[in-house]
Formats: C-alpha cells, structure tokens, sequence
C-alpha cells in the first residue's frame, strides 16, 4: 500500500478531446481512464493536495504538425475543442494547468519541458508526483522521465494511463523504461490515505 503524505501532488498528462476516441490523435479506449483519474483528483483534492494538468496547447504553425514536416496531424491547437478537455473530466477550481508546446518551433513531450512546472513543485516543496494521462508512450513516458531526472519520487499510474501503441509493444516498453528509471507502479486500490 502507498500511503498519501505531505509533499505529494497529482499531475494529469493530456487529457484533451484530440487525444480520445474521435479526435484527430485519437487514442483507443483512452476515455476509459477518465473515471479513474477522476477519483484520484477527487482523493488529492480532499486531502488539499497540489493537482497539476497539463495541456498541449499548440499554435496552427507547431512544427510537429506534418503541414509543418512534423509526425503529427494537427491536434490540441490553442483554444479549439479539440484541446480542451472533455466535459466528463471535472476538475477542482484549484488544479493549476500547465500549457506546453506553445512556441510554433519547439517540440514538448513532457509537462515539464519550457514550462513553469517545476518552479511550482518547488515552490509547494513537492518532493513526489503521482501521474497518469495520455499518452504512456509519449507525454506521460517523457514527463516521468523529466520528473525522476529533476529529483522527484514518482509513483506510475497504472490503471491511469493508456499508450498509442503506434507498435503494439510500445505500452508495455515505456512502463518497463519509467520503473527502470525509479517510478513506482501503483494503483487505485493500492492507495491508502
């Protein structure tokens, strides 16, 4: 059992309209995780604890867009549907959102690359992030990534993330390299408060 303590905070990778079932990046099955990260942000949100999510919140330009000669077909343009959340995700008023991959020329896999984010970890004295979103294979993989290299404890939402699986192994390859690199897999039921 992992045991909700001072110092912890909740970050949501990407749960955008883009990213679900029918949207332009749509992952399968992707909406199926909703429920569950809502009763973690429901948990952090009654013990007080910091929640962060993070938003792609690209410019028509981005230079992933593969109009741009990027991988991608456009997704999560600032302000459009597609990058906002859908409505069966709430949130508390507190939950601080973090926009990346806002400059048309720079890539940002992880919540934490060219944003204010871990100045606000640091700032609340958060020492360890429990997260989940979308993807495993690629935001979520490279925000953990990030999060263990600047320090922080990191427990892996298992039953909270969900890949692209662009190979069907690449799921499975990004929750072994996130537990190599210190993250701990927990989930739901394994949460004592």
């Amino acid at each position: 059992m992992e045991k909700l303590a001072l110092h912890d905070a909740l970050l949501i990778v990407d749960i955008q309209n883009d990213f679900l079932p029918g949207g332009a990046l749509g992952i399968s099955h992707g909406d199926k995780i909703i429920p569950v990260l809502t009763n973690y942000i429901r948990r952090f949100d009654a013990h007080g604890f910091p929640i962060f999510l993070s938003r792609d919140w690209h410019p028509p330009n981005h230079c992933s867009f593969q109009s741009q000669g990027g991988p991608w077909p456009a997704h999560c343009v600032a302000g459009s549907p597609g990058a906002l959340p859908p409505s069966s995700f709430t949130t508390p008023p507190s939950a601080v959102i973090i926009y990346k991959a806002i400059d048309h020329d720079q890539e940002a896999c992880s919540a934490f690359q060219h944003t204010a984010l871990d100045r606000h970890l640091r700032v609340l004295n958060v020492q360890r992030l429990f997260i989940g979103g979308l993807a495993t294979d690629h935001c979520v993989l490279h925000s953990v990534k990030d999060a263990r290299m600047l320090g922080y404890d990191v427990c892996l939402l298992m039953d909270g993330i969900k890949a692209v699986n662009l190979d069907t192994e690449d799921g499975r390859r990004a929750e072994e390299e996130m537990i190599r690199l210190g993250a701990l897999p927990v989930r739901w039921e394994m949460l004592e408060t």
